[in-house]
């Protein structure tokens, strides 16, 4: 496979992850996901536990939740005030998807890498999502616990994603016109995906 990268949002429970994994080993490529967090750490020297507080979620005051902060591009020195800050740690984190995007191909997991990629050459940018049901099936049987247990937890964590994205790119997250490629998940084995997407993938690097 040419140099190629490949971008994946998810749903909560919509088997995304996992995915990314087993389409990273069947690709002979590195899947990049909370990885990112320790490697800004590195290259910022801001603590990595900073980064993971505020990992693919924002504020949640009302009003961090409606402004927005379009990621630019740029990073802020160690001598500004907001050096740590929550938009700081964004930037930390989006120029080491674009450093990567650069030198390997990969994949890359959330955080926005689809925007953060956006003029890059050579990005396929994936969105997986599927049934409530199929969520809720999928979450139960990797972390237990009762229905109305997961249904909150599923409905908080696509929350969080939402509301980051629309935050730094000032767009929905779930909008299918940010993406390449849409797959619903539900129902279909893993191995079974993996072929759809490889394929998909074989298409656009002719």
């Amino acid at each position: 496979m040419e140099h190629t990268v490949i971008t994946i949002a998810r749903s909560y429970g919509s088997g995304g992850r996992t995915l990314g994994k087993l389409l990273a080993k069947e690709l002979g490529i590195h899947c990049y996901d909370r990885e990112l967090l320790r490697m800004a750490s590195e290259q910022s020297g801001i603590n990595e536990a900073l980064f993971g507080q505020v990992d693919e979620k924002i504020k949640s005051s009302p009003l961090f939740r409606i402004s927005k902060k379009i990621y630019k591009g740029e990073v802020l020195p160690p001598d500004s005030d907001d050096f740590t800050s929550e938009d700081n740690l964004f930037n930390f984190q989006a120029q080491c998807i674009k450093e990567l995007a650069r030198t390997e191909s990969c994949i890359i997991i959330g955080r926005c890498a689809d925007f953060i990629l956006k003029d890059e050459p050579n990005v396929i940018k994936l969105f997986f999502y599927a049934s409530r049901e199929d969520c809720i099936r999928r979450t139960m049987a990797q972390n237990g616990g009762t229905e109305k247990d997961i249904i909150k937890k599923i409905e908080k964590r696509d929350k969080y994603r939402s509301d980051y994205y629309k935050y730094h790119t000032g767009r929905d997250w779930n909008d299918a016109r940010n993406y390449d490629f849409c797959l619903n998940t539900s129902s279909t084995s893993y191995e079974k995906l993996v072929k759809v997407v490889k394929d998909y993938i074989s298409i656009c690097t002719r």
